[in-house]
């Protein structure tokens, strides 16, 4: 078994009010060399809260969250080298938008389908 981290991505329309909908997962594994950010925007959820919004905004800004994880350079993301380092970039508190929740940890034998079932579970 493999352990890992990983962080559910919210999207926070009004940070002073905090309400927010699950819309992705940070999962990484060191032993496995593995940090992938997955994500499911659900409109019908997002509008709830926030009837404006482009949503566009929020995929641009998920994608490039992705980029990040995978050592991408990123319009205003830092080049980071290592995965860990990549983590904890990505999971820092922050007050934008979107924001990570806690980080929560298990073992898996496959981080990438821990991912997507944790994306199902906590997000779909």
């Amino acid at each position: 078994m493999i352990g890992y981290q990983y962080a559910v991505l919210r999207f926070v329309p009004a940070v002073e009010r905090e309400e927010f909908v699950n819309i992705g997962v940070v999962v990484y594994a060191q032993m496995a060399d593995h940090l992938s950010v997955e994500w499911l925007l659900r409109s019908d959820l997002v509008r709830a809260l926030a009837p404006e919004v482009d949503l566009s905004e929020i995929e641009t800004a998920l994608a490039s969250l992705r980029a990040c994880a995978a050592g991408e350079s990123a319009p205003g993301k830092p080049s980071i080298r290592s995965l860990g380092a990549r983590f904890g970039w990505l999971v820092a508190p922050r007050s934008t938008a979107i924001q990570p929740g806690p980080v929560h940890g298990g073992l898996t034998d496959d981080p990438a389908a821990e991912a997507r079932r944790l994306l199902d579970r906590l997000v779909g």
